[in-house]
């Protein structure tokens, strides 16, 4: 039963999370409230590794999720379910392809979802910021957007930066 569900919650994500990856956030955060299967801090362990590791963010969590939930079967069940759906709907699309780039009820749509997944995003960015308030989250956000303002940097150096950030207040826990 619990596979059917694993399987459903992922279908469910895989085929309304319009806007790549961060957008399956919001559901999954749901899921963690609501099904307990793993918590908002393994969330965010989830997201923190899966944006480090290559290939889509959101294939990612999904594989870590079903995991954390039901071991290797649970990760190619919920990895599988939120892939399926893009998978289905690129074949419908291709097929129908002169029809959408011309239809503007379609265009509309599309224009609509991105403000939407914005909100999201938003939504689950206060969410778990609430879980991890600290100080040296709030430094370390402070900073990060001080140096923002400068130059135009690769995304890889804020990663770097909040890497270390990470690693020295874990290494001060140790001592």
């Amino acid at each position: 039963m619990i596979y059917l569900q694993l399987f459903w919650e992922f279908f469910k994500i895989g085929l309304f999370s319009f806007g790549g990856g961060y957008a399956t956030l919001p559901f999954l955060f749901h899921i963690a409230e609501v099904q307990k299967w793993y918590t908002p801090q393994q969330l965010s362990d989830m997201i923190a590794v899966s944006s480090i590791t290559p290939g889509p963010v959101g294939v990612n969590v999904a594989t870590y999720a079903g995991f954390l939930t039901t071991g290797i079967l649970g990760s190619l069940l919920a990895t599988t379910a939120v892939i399926l759906p893009s998978y289905i709907l690129i074949i419908i699309i291709s097929r129908l392809l002169n029809k959408f780039r011309e239809n503007k009820k379609v265009q509309a749509a599309i224009y609509g979802l991105k403000p939407a997944g914005c909100g999201l995003l938003t939504a689950v960015a206060f969410n778990m910021l609430k879980d991890s308030f600290t100080l040296k989250g709030i430094i370390l956000l402070a900073f990060l957007i001080i140096i923002g303002f400068g130059k135009k940097r690769d995304p890889l150096f804020y990663l770097a930066i909040s890497a270390i950030a990470g690693l020295c207040c874990g290494l001060l826990r140790l001592i």
